[in-house]
Parts: C-alpha cells; structure tokens; sequence
C-alpha cells in the first residue's frame, strides 16, 4: 500500500537502486525474517520463505506472481487476510524478487488465482497454526479455547488475556518445516494443514480497494522505467524493423561526437551505443552507421502469400482439442456448411515500450525488469551471460501492461550484455519503432471449419482445423539479444493453443484440432511470435461462433435458442448464456434484421469457455450502409470464473477485457512485407480510442461451490465473435477476416456474402 508521507523524490535503500517510489519493501523490523535463510536462497520447505510478521502485526507475503495491472496483489493479499484473520489493511505483498521468493512460475495464463492462490492460502493457514501454537503457550491456554481477530488472539470467553501477532513472533523467524511438493505452478504446499471453509469468507469475496492503485494515481508508483542505479548508464540497441542480420561494417565516428557517448558495442550480430544520458543514447544510435549483410530469408509478402504457407506446410505437432465419435458422419448430413476464416498478426501494443536495467560486475548480475517471470528472465540472463542462476537477481518493477508481451524480457538482456560490455550499471530503453517493430507479435492464424446438419435441424457433425504459427518466444525459445549472439533454440517453439473451437457444444461428431507450422528462420524476424491474451482463443472463437450463427439463421432458429439445445449437459455454461440472454433484454431473432435506413443496427451473441470459466456475450452494433464503419454501442457480458475473490477487481478485468477485445475485433492488424514490420507507430497500428469506447453491461456469477480460477483473459474471447455476429445481425454480411475494417465490412455488404 501506498503511505502518503512518502515524497516521490525519495531514495529507497535494501536492493541497490535509487528509485522514484512509495513505501515498496519491509521496514527494519522484518528484516530478520525477510533475509534468505542461512545458507542461500529461500526454500520452499521453509515457512518464512511465505510469511512474514513484523513487530507492529503487519503481514508481509512473499510470491514470485506479479502485478500487471491485473488487481492480483490485492487479490492474494485478502487470501492470505482471509486465512491469518487479519484485516487486509495489515497485508504487504512482496512480489518478484527472485532473491526472496519461491518460483511459482510466470505470470500468464490467468493462472495466478487459481494456481498461486492456493499456495498463499496453505503457507498462511501453516502460519496460522504455528501461530496459535506460540500463543497457546504464551496465553497457557489449549488452542482450542482460542479465538482469533485482525490479528489479535485471545481466550474464548475471556478477551482480556489476549496477544498480537506481533507480540508473539513480530522481526523473527518461524523456523518451521512445511510440506513442499511439486514446482512451480504445481507447488502443493501444507497439505496437512486444513484452510478454512468458504462459507466462513469474511474478505474473500469482498470488493477490496486495489493496493497498486493509489500510487499510480498521485504519481508515487515505481515503474521500471522509473529505477535509477548510482553509476548508471544509458543505452539503446540499434535494430532495423526487418530481418536482423550480421553488420558488415560500422562507422561510429559521428557517433563519436555526440557529448556524452561511452561506447558502441557489437558482439557477434548485436549492435548498440552506450552514453551518460538517455537523449545522448538516443542521438548516438541515430548517428551510428551500420551497413548490414543481405538476409537469407524472405518473409511473406502478403497476407495470401502468409495464409498459402499456413494452410500448405506440414506442421511439426498437432494440438487435439476434442475427437468424438465419426469424422466421416457428415457424410450423412442433409446440410452441408463449409468456410475459411482469417486472424491477422498484432500486437501486445504495451503503451509504454520495454525497458530494463542491469548491473553486470564480477560474474554476478542485479537486473530491474518488468518480466512476467522473474525467475524465467533469470534463466534467460545466465544463459545469455553463461553464468550460474542463482548468480543472477531480477527484481520487479511493473511495466505497461503486457499480455504476454513480457513473459520474458528481451530489454533484460539487452541490458545485460551492454552492461558487462561497459563494466556499469546501463539502463536500455526501446524506442516505439523499436517495440511495435521488434515485439513478439500474437501470431496470424487461418481456421478451416466444416459441419453437418441432418434433416432435423440436428448438427451431427463438426470439423474444425486452426493452422497457426506458434510462440518462437517460449519457454524452451531464446530471445533477441541470445539470438544475435549465436545462441540457438532448443525448439520449433510453443503451440497457440487449441481451445475455442466449438469444444463447449456436445455436438454428436466433434473434431477440433491445431495445427502449428514451423516459423523459425535462420535471422532473427519482426515478425517473431508469443502469447498474446487468451492466446490463439480470439480467433479460434469468432471462426466457430460465426458458423454457429449462421447456421442459426440457416434453420431459422435463435442463436441463443440453438446454442442452448447443445450444452444440456453443462449447467454452468448454459447459466451464462441465459444470463447474458437476461441482462441485455434479448430478443428472439431467427435472421438476421436488416433495414434501409443509413444506420443499420444489429445483435450477436458468442460465447466460450477458457480454463475452466465462461463467458457469453452480447454486442450492440451500428453500421454506417454508405462505409461500412462499425460502432460498438454496447457489450453485456456474463462471467463464472467460479469463486470470486474481489468482485471489483473481476469486474475491472472484464472491463479491460472488454475493452481490448472490441480493439482487436476492429482496429488492430500488423502489416507486413517480405523484408519485415510496416506498422511502426500508433498511426499504421491504431487501437480503440476513448469517444469509440462502448457502454459496458456486466453480470458476475459467484460460483462459491468452485474453487477460484482468474479472470485475466477469459471474457475477451467472445468479443470479435459476438461483434461479427452482431453485424451479420444487421446486415447479412458474412464476415471471414478480422479486423472488421469498413473496407472488409462494406465488401461483404455490397456481395451480401463474406469477406
């Protein structure tokens, strides 16, 4: 939290940085605790490792998870209030210091709640219990006489006889042993000791202010762009927005000139400028002339020639979503349906672009990063640096928002390698070319989908195929800098993902399956691949939902109505679709409107379900007839990401969710060459903007029976889908290719066919 008293100017000690900040670490009173153990780093084994208690009762919990603007660190901090009985007031998250935490794997997925909040609720129920063990012994009362508020223990009956938290173990260490199974996101801790039921929450479940918040509104938060480092340098790397090969020269004499330059540096194909200050950094990398040798590759040079080698290469593994029953049952149909659809490369589009500072010295290393996974960008840094992990330290500060876009930080090690050049701390930040050219992009994908309906009006039968390229920036990946120094991949890289494509209806016949096609080139490439928020699902739905509509309006039956006939045997699934159908005051539609007037207006609904939540949407739409422009009027969501932990913070996911996907759905499309990346600013990249912002209706159903999961990317996957269907809706027009441009929705228009 936030204190108030603290000037933004004010220098923080305790990790080497000096830093515009609030209050980020511990007061002195918990270093005894907050110090790794004897003998190295924290042990998962260990409860101090998790909890700490300072002398005046506050609570500090360490987790490797980190705030991305996601509402987590508020989150974790009631789980961890819920299971000590201390107001939440008194929590203090420590997150992403990879010398004080326990890998619990990265950020992504929308796994933290539902992964890492477990772990905190165990390690804080162990705390508990030893806890009322020391206070047992101190009250000399039995422990099941004792009771426990905001931290505060006492004798049942007799309230007078009570001790703190702090009094009983505030500044020292627990010392216990706890059961400790597993990795990572697979970390099963405490197993013996036994959480509270949730029908006893008292802050679980309850729309707790955000932490992270307050600062960044008075302008106190800590952004990694924000550390400075005594001695500090800055730098930036020099990277034309096409495919990066070896410098067959370089001229650094103008560079040269430039008041305050230190250094250019180039190992092996890596090429980068060095200066005293950011402007000097800046100018020097302009004033650097390299001349560059002449790539092996070409790159596509059009979306058709991309979506010939998508459909037309053999993919290295096929990811099977669903295979039931007899593929060849559409044989039997009365009704064939068969179509193409189309998702372009984009962007994370982080609005504020990378940037990261390392101090590299004396075969150690102390990086300040944005990563989503710290101990991911540690592995990444030894390796690039060729020395022992646990030699390096990665502290977090947040970034701009990422999505997938820092999962791993290229700034890190491109930081990492100009400091060890220079002998000094250097602080890189990329340029906005530099990001939307060099950003791992959320991969283009191309669906193929055939179904089959009987002469009932039954779909028996359900073929849907997803070509897509997969994540060349991964686990098992290298990064830029790693690449440009030789290193070489272990892996094609990672698959897109296989859910979204129909999975959720119990259709009779149901193929679904994903195909990932080989992208690796011998240089590196702009148009280099990751995760990109609900990775792969935003395309995958709006291919499935669409051909589900139209089948609807084929057979002369409400989408909602023909959706419901397939999930009779998923309750929750169908709760959020009658929900949705409810707030947003549907009106059966067997086809779709349509009208002569300027303005058409339509609705169109989608629905998908993602890690175990679901969402169903319904979309609001107006089409300029003459231009084909779409204006999202409104959205009404329902969401079941079972058990809520903050009802504001998952209704402020769903928001930004919203938000992101209407942007995606409309606006966002990388463009490309066969040399590299044309969309280098917010003008050729252009994303929503606020007086295009829709009106946002949303229903959150509270799952209390379900364990909780997250809400990070699960309600912006129906949101292309339901604007497509809306706009179908309204004018007929079979779309097959986002993002929804009046070109592409006026072509539709004009052939009442698709585009």
């Amino acid at each position: 939290m936030a204190t108030a008293e603290l000037s933004r100017r004010q220098f923080l000690k305790g990790t080497g940085a000096l830093i515009v900040s609030f209050s980020l670490f511990p007061p002195s009173d918990l270093f005894a605790q907050t110090e790794p153990a004897p003998g190295g780093l924290p042990d998962p084994t260990q409860l101090d490792s998790w909890i700490a208690v300072g002398q005046d009762g506050t609570v500090t919990v360490f987790t490797s998870k980190v705030e991305l603007g996601t509402g987590v660190e508020t989150a974790l901090a009631q789980i961890a209030a819920e299971e000590l009985d201390v107001s939440w007031k008194k929590i203090k998250v420590d997150m992403g210091d990879t010398q004080k935490t326990i890998d619990q794997a990265t950020t992504s997925g929308s796994r933290t709640i539902e992964r890492a909040g477990p772990q905190i609720r165990q390690a804080a129920a162990a705390a508990r219990r030893e806890l009322l063990k020391l206070a047992a012994a101190r009250l000399k009362e039995p422990i099941d006489k004792l009771t426990v508020r905001d931290g505060v223990v006492s004798v049942a009956g007799n309230p007078s006889k009570r001790v703190s938290y702090g009094q009983l173990i505030g500044g020292k260490r627990f010392n216990v042993t706890i059961d400790a199974e597993g990795k990572a996101g697979e970390l099963k801790l405490a197993r013996d000791v036994k959480p509270k039921d949730p029908r006893e929450y008292t802050t679980v479940g309850q729309p707790v202010p955000r932490f992270d918040l307050p600062p960044k509104l008075t302008g106190e938060a800590v952004y990694v762009h924000d550390v400075r480092v005594p001695g500090m340098l800055h730098a930036r790397v020099v990277r034309p927005p096409v495919l990066n090969t070896a410098p067959t020269s370089i001229d650094d004499g103008a560079a040269k000139k430039i008041p305050g330059f230190v250094k250019a540096v180039r190992e092996g194909s890596f090429v980068g400028v060095v200066a005293k200050t950011e402007w000097a950094a800046i100018q020097a990398a302009e004033a650097l002339k390299v001349a560059w040798a002449k790539p092996e590759t070409k790159l596509p040079a059009n979306r058709e020639e991309l979506d010939a080698y998508l459909t037309g290469t053999k993919s290295f593994t096929t990811l099977k979503g669903l295979e039931k029953g007899d593929p060849a049952a559409a044989a039997k149909a009365k009704k064939h349906y068969e179509a193409m659809f189309r998702w372009p490369f984009q962007m994370h589009g982080m609005i504020g672009p990378s940037c990261a500072v390392a101090d590299v010295r004396g075969g150690r290393a102390t990086v300040w990063s944005g990563c989503q996974g710290p101990f991911r960008t540690r592995a990444s840094v030894a390796g690039l640096l060729k020395i022992p992990e646990e030699n390096v330290r990665v502290i977090y500060h947040e970034a701009s928002g990422s999505y997938g876009r820092l999962s791993n930080d290229d700034g890190a090690e491109d930081a990492a390698l100009l400091s060890r050049a220079v002998g000094a701390p250097v602080r890189v930040q990329w340029s906005r070319r530099d990001e939307h050219g060099w950003e791992p992009k959320g991969p283009a994908q191309v669906q193929k989908l055939k179904a089959g309906v009987d002469g009932e009006g039954k779909i028996i039968a359900w073929d849907f195929t997803d070509y897509s390229l997969p994540w060349t920036v991964a686990a098992t990946m290298t990064l830029l800098a790693s690449e440009q120094i030789g290193l070489k991949a272990k892996a094609q890289g990672q698959g897109n993902g296989n859910q979204g494509g129909g999975e959720i209806y119990a259709f009779e016949n149901n193929r679904i399956v994903a195909e990932e096609i080989p992208w690796l080139k011998p240089e590196p490439s702009p148009l280099r691949t990751s995760n990109l928020r609900a990775p792969g699902q935003l395309a995958r739905c709006f291919a499935s939902e669409t051909l589900l509509n139209e089948i609807a309006a084929d057979l002369g039956v409400d989408p909602i109505e023909l959706r419901l006939g397939y999930l009779a045997g998923d309750r929750r699934a169908a709760d959020a679709l009658n929900a949705v159908a409810e707030k947003s005051q549907w009106q059966k539609r067997r086809q779709p409107q349509g009208a002569d007037s300027a303005a058409l207006k339509g609705r169109g609904v989608a629905m998908t379900r993602r890690a175990g939540g679901y969402a169903a949407a319904v979309a609001d739409v107006e089409v300029e007839k003459s231009t084909g422009k779409v204006a999202v009027r409104r959205v009404t969501l329902a969401h079941d990401c079972g058990l809520i932990v903050n009802p504001d913070g998952v209704r402020n996911q769903v928001e930004g969710n919203i938000i992101q996907g209407v942007s995606r759905a409309l606006y966002e499309e990388v463009t490309f060459d066969e040399s590299g990346v044309k969309s280098l600013d917010w003008a050729s990249y252009p994303i929503l903007r606020f007086p295009d912002m829709p009106e946002v209706d949303i229903v959150l159903i509270d799952r209390k029976d379900q364990a909780p999961l997250g809400a990070g990317e699960l309600s912006t996957v129906p949101i292309p889908a339901a604007i497509a269907n809306a706009i179908f809706d309204a004018t007929g027009a079979k779309l097959r290719e986002a993002p929804f441009t009046p070109k592409r929705v006026l072509a539709a228009m004009k052939g009442k066919g698709e585009s």
